[in-house]
């Protein structure tokens, strides 16, 4: 059995966080289910580069909004990935920092589900192979994809 992936989950609102947990954790996800990004941070700071193998957060937040998290996560773990989930569908421009931004209620939990999905298995993906085994990796990837379709 593969161990599960580690999503560190941050929100403000605790109705929102809850039901996110709730649908990561019943897709096998192990969820760190945080209202405070400064705690965010603290865990971060305090985790084994690769240990969390991606950050969800809300964009508006009291103290640091989500942007800020995203950077500063990132200067800790440069290559954590990191998605922005926002209500205000505008506030994509303020979420430049993050490598995926869904605004809240205007996807489903199936897209959320596909981004989460995509986004781990793309930071697991170059740490599995070495450098010539990509092109190889590439062609079984688009063979996959081809049946799978």
């Amino acid at each position: 059995m593969r161990p599960k992936k580690v999503i560190l989950c941050v929100d403000d609102n605790e109705q929102i966080l809850s039901v996110r947990t709730f649908l990561l954790e019943t897709r096998g996800y192990r969820v760190i289910a945080l209202t405070s990004p400064h705690d965010a941070l603290e865990t971060i700071a305090h985790s084994l580069p690769g240990s969390i193998d991606l950050l969800l957060c809300d964009l508006l937040m009291p103290q640091i909004d989500g942007n800020e998290l995203v950077r500063r996560a990132k200067q800790l773990h440069p290559v954590l990935p990191a998605m922005i989930v926002s209500g205000t569908v505008t506030a994509y421009d303020r979420a430049g920092r993050a490598d995926v931004f869904l605004p809240k209620g205007a996807c489903s939990p199936a897209e959320l589900l596909e981004r989460v999905r995509i986004l781990v298995a793309r930071k697991r993906g170059p740490k599995k192979y070495s450098l010539s085994a990509a092109p190889a990796s590439s062609s079984f990837h688009a063979a996959s994809v081809s049946v799978a379709s």
